[in-house]
């Protein structure tokens, strides 16, 4: 059901991503490599798309992330020849909280995330660099992101990628199976990892959203494909609550033309 072409997608993203850097008048991309997955097939397509001159990449550690994140972090720059930098987040983080102590480790972790972003726009600016976001669709569908942390960016090369087929592309794109293997985690904290923290497999997930996005299929009908109803209702409630994250801050409409009300125009508008 959920199986790509995986030359047409590299194809079709690569292309993408040297329309959206060229049309807003850059020529590089910056990529923040986690050593996960994602960011590593991202990075892949940067180089793909833009060549190893114009794709730049910044490895942005914090003290308690795991040490197989910076090493595979590299392991990915490397396969692909990519320039990196590492630049640790920590004295940044902790400064903060040495202020303000942290209540959850969830704020760390969000912290954490919106640090990362606020090094990259800065690595952006200064190496003129548009900065390539590494969300995939069923993260973005469930609101499994931090605003304006890992899902702020200037464009979205696999965010209408499904997980499980970002796994696949991965695999096409030659990322190191290390890479591949591992559990996906966002690393916010000591054995943390994405399934667990969702509650379900990726490859349940990525079918259930399937049924209910793509097809529009209704309760009825993704019960009779096997899904139980209070698992339905819940991943459904993680789409519509985190809704807010998916798009533009709503303007208040005082005037004739508002913004993201009647001014609209593509994001390439006259060029």
């Amino acid at each position: 059901m959920l199986k790509i072409d995986c030359r047409m997608v590299e194809k079709i993203l690569t292309a993408f991503i040297k329309d959206s850097v060229i049309k807003n008048g850059f020529r590089n991309a910056i990529v923040g490599v986690s050593g996960g997955l994602d960011s590593a097939v991202v990075l892949a397509l940067c180089r793909k798309a833009l060549g190893a001159a114009r794709t730049f990449a910044l490895l942005l550690p914090y003290h308690a992330s795991d040490p197989d994140s910076l090493r595979h972090g590299k392991m990915a720059c490397r396969k692909f020849k990519v320039p990196f930098e590492v630049i640790d987040i920590s004295p940044a983080v902790d400064a903060y909280f040495e202020r303000f102590p942290a209540e959850t480790r969830l704020q760390v972790g969000n912290k954490c995330a919106r640090e990362r972003m606020a090094v990259l726009y800065d690595q952006s600016a200064r190496r003129q660099a548009l900065v390539a976001g590494t969300s995939n669709k069923s993260e973005l569908l469930i609101g499994y992101s931090t605003q304006f942390g890992d899902s702020a960016c200037a464009f979205q090369p696999i965010g209408d990628l499904y997980k499980t087929q970002v796994f696949e592309l991965a695999r096409h794109l030659g990322v190191p199976g290390e890479i591949v293997a591992k559990k996906p985690s966002a690393d916010l904290w000591p054995g943390q990892t994405d399934e667990g923290e969702i509650g379900i497999a990726y490859e349940d997930l990525d079918v259930l959203l399937h049924l209910m996005v793509d097809m529009r299929w209704d309760e009825g009908e993704i019960i009779e494909r096997g899904f139980k109803l209070p698992l339905i209702r819940r991943v459904r409630k993680m789409i519509v609550n985190s809704q807010f994250k998916r798009t533009m801050p709503p303007v208040a409409k005082l005037h004739a033309r508002t913004i993201g009300i009647d001014f609209r125009y593509l994001r390439d508008w006259n060029k």
